[in-house]
């Protein structure tokens, strides 16, 4: 297993894995590395060196999870990079998607009832998703600041219990319309337009996983242990 450390050139962690270049976003890290080390990247930029290379190599390798190390970092670091990931499925991801669905049903050859269907499915899950996300940002993380913080903590009236259920539906709803397209599709639409669409639904789905598993199994554990020292 291939694990990125402080020491290693940023060019080539792009090199080695392009879909990393939205991961560096969310640091405030863009092009122009010259031969500069992540090390140095990371100074430049103000960034924790150890928490952006746990978040590199988990989203890097499938199978690595640095459970206790993510787990020592401050809720408020994890926060701030879960909202930065939200901010790039709002503004890039999801209208990226729609224009990609709409060109794949504008080039379809017949009434393509199918695409009117995946269509439809499409916007009840991005609704839900916009649902689930304004939920963490106006009550999930604003509650575990205040556990942090130790500060009005009673204006909640909320366990981060209730938050896990949720994650699981958004997840598996964008499969459903991964398998919608894969296995139910009739071919009257453009080879080319169908497959860029899909192309990004598994790479959404792949990012969506590892963002779900460092809310679910780093953040919802941390605010779990603050609530019970707390008595909540």
């Amino acid at each position: 297993m291939e694990i990125f450390t402080a020491k290693d050139k940023m060019v080539n962690l792009v090199r080695k894995n392009y879909k990393l270049l939205p991961v560096l976003n969310r640091f405030g890290i863009s092009l122009g590395f010259k031969d500069k080390t992540v090390a140095e990247i990371c100074e430049e930029k103000n960034v924790e060196i150890n928490f952006f290379l746990a978040i590199i190599n988990t989203y890097h390798n499938e199978d690595y999870f640095p459970r206790q190390e993510l787990l020592s970092f401050s809720p408020l670091l994890i926060i701030r990079y879960l909202k930065e990931t939200h901010q790039y499925y709002i503004n890039y991801v999801l209208p990226k998607l729609e224009k990609q669905l709409d060109t794949l049903i504008s080039g379809c050859s017949e009434q393509c009832e199918e695409l009117s269907m995946i269509d439809a499915f499409y916007k009840r899950y991005k609704k839900e998703l916009l649902n689930h996300l304004e939920e963490e940002e106006e009550k999930v993380f604003p509650y575990a600041k205040a556990l942090v913080n130790q500060t009005d903590v009673e204006k909640f009236n909320y366990k981060i219990k209730e938050f896990e259920k949720e994650h699981t539906n958004v997840e598996e709803q964008l499969n459903d319309l991964k398998n919608l397209l894969l296995k139910y599709l009739t071919p009257v639409y453009k080879d080319n337009d169908c497959n860029e669409f899909l192309t990004t639904l598994f790479k959404f789905e792949k990012d969506i996983t590892d963002h779900a598993r460092i809310e679910d199994a780093i953040l919802v554990v941390q605010v779990e242990k603050m609530e019970k020292e707390l008595g909540r």
